[in-house]
């Protein structure tokens, strides 16, 4: 292309722009829009929807009660459906992945493998797995121990916890034993603490 022509291009970019800009500004001088005082059209809602309804949130029943009826191959198959086995061993002196071996850890310190590299978080918690401590953990671990390296979202349902924690609670020399369930009508006593068990 000569020069002639690499102006006349130019030319007609530049010409083409200011037309543009010149049609937005005649546009917006001649249409002033004004304001509604209020929403031109407001759609009828229901009585119902007006008010937001509070939303009862019911509690976990008490994990002692959940473990009386839990099926220890229902949890394994649930460890499985979960994906659990990605990322965690479960055999005796199985070798950690990205999470712990969790043969044992019924009753067992938080940071209970040694030569793993647990998170602040978990290194924090005091204490055994407990049941209850389990069944929070299983429910949602980023809730338990704000900054675990866990991504796992956790498991809503108490009964399907109830039964992962029964199968871990099987993968044990001595397992521990279950709790006793409360009696019907009474108020669920403070949960006994397994005894730590020296890995």
């Amino acid at each position: 292309m000569d020069s002639l022509g690499l102006n006349k291009a130019c030319a007609a970019v530049l010409v083409a722009g200011i037309a543009f800009m010149g049609a937005t500004l005649l546009g917006d001088g001649l249409v002033s829009p004004t304001k509604l005082a209020k929403t031109a059209y407001q759609p009828a809602l229901p009585e119902s929807d007006k008010a937001a309804v509070p939303v009862a949130i019911t509690p976990d029943p008490p994990v002692e009660l959940l473990l009386a009826s839990a099926d220890p191959a229902r949890g394994e198959a649930g460890v499985k459906s979960q994906g659990c086995v990605a990322c965690h061993s479960f055999n005796q002196g199985g070798k950690a992945g990205v999470g712990p071996n969790l043969y044992g850890i019924v009753g067992a310190p938080h940071g209970h493998m040694e030569g793993y590299s647990y998170s602040a978080a978990i290194k924090a918690k005091a204490g055994p797995w407990t049941f209850d401590e389990l069944s929070e953990w299983l429910k949602k671990p980023s809730t338990y121990a704000p900054g675990t390296k866990m991504s796992y979202a956790g498991l809503s349902d108490p009964k399907k916890r109830a039964d992962i924690i029964d199968y871990l609670r099987t993968l044990a020399a001595n397992p521990e034993p279950l709790p006793t369930p409360p009696a019907p009508g009474a108020a669920p006593a403070a949960p006994a603490a397994p005894a730590v068990k020296a890995l």
